[in-house]
């Protein structure tokens, strides 16, 4: 029976409890962990530096001016910079985790479909390193010129250049984590993009809760991991079989 994508991504954190899976689970956890802490370390600090800049602008008799402009522009500020960042922290992080992301979508698609998990070595994680690392720059490509064009509109079109953005981070989300199991299958990048937008509903939704829990401090340390498990389960459930046909891989 047909699922949609909310409820492949909240299957992503049953499997990342799975016995046997944990433990490929914890490099893309770990690298995730340290990158957004680094990076919301600094961005924050910098919210405040800005906020406190404009705010000393701002003559001592308006004290009243001072409180409603602190007011107002953290949660601006704030919701600024998730918006902005988490997709773009997200991306460096997958990039760098790119072959143990593979990995563990490999051994999540095995689980589920019922084979043995199995013991490659290192070695054969090596090997995948220039494979994996050439996806992810075909993506960076792919991603750039786009994100760009969609981070002009959201700083000239209010609300509508937020909505814009939000939408577009999904549809990459959808690409980034989709890709995973379609990559090990070896099937084209721009393949695996014409595939999944037949695909669009389940894709779009998938993408929105990731980048919806992408937003929420701390939460978004394991949504790596578990935006790879939900999207390996879209993968064995809903599209491998169609993928196959389609494309005759």
């Amino acid at each position: 029976m047909s699922s949609g994508g909310v409820h492949y991504f909240f299957m992503g954190f049953s499997l990342i409890k799975t016995k046997g899976l944990k433990r490929f689970v914890f490099v893309p956890f770990s690298i995730n962990l340290i990158l957004f802490s680094l990076a919301f370390y600094f961005l924050f600090g910098q919210i405040e530096t800005g906020i406190s800049y404009v705010i000393n602008l701002v003559p001592e008799w308006l004290g009243w001016v001072k409180t409603a402009i602190t007011f107002l522009l953290w949660p601006l500020a704030v919701i600024s910079v998730l918006l902005i960042f988490a997709l773009i922290f997200g991306t460096l992080a997958n990039w760098i985790a790119a072959p143990f992301n593979g990995v563990l979508s490999e051994k999540v698609e095995r689980h589920l479909s019922g084979e043995a998990l199995g013991d490659e070595g290192v070695m054969a994680l090596v090997k995948d390193i220039p494979r994996t690392i050439g996806r992810e720059l075909t993506k960076l490509a792919w991603y750039l010129p786009r994100a760009i064009g969609f981070l002009i509109l959201f700083f000239l079109l209010p609300v509508i250049g937020q909505v814009l953005w939000f939408l577009f981070n999904a549809w990459m989300m959808a690409i980034q984590y989709c890709d995973y199991p379609y990559d090990n299958h070896k099937v084209p990048f721009t393949r695996m993009r014409l595939h999944l937008s037949e695909h669009k509903g389940k894709a779009l939704t998938f993408g929105m809760m990731v980048n919806v829990f992408s937003l929420i401090p701390v939460v978004n340390f394991i949504i790596m991991p578990v935006a790879i498990c939900g999207a390996t389960a879209m993968w064995v459930n809903e599209l491998k079989q169609d993928a196959q046909t389609s494309l005759g891989n």
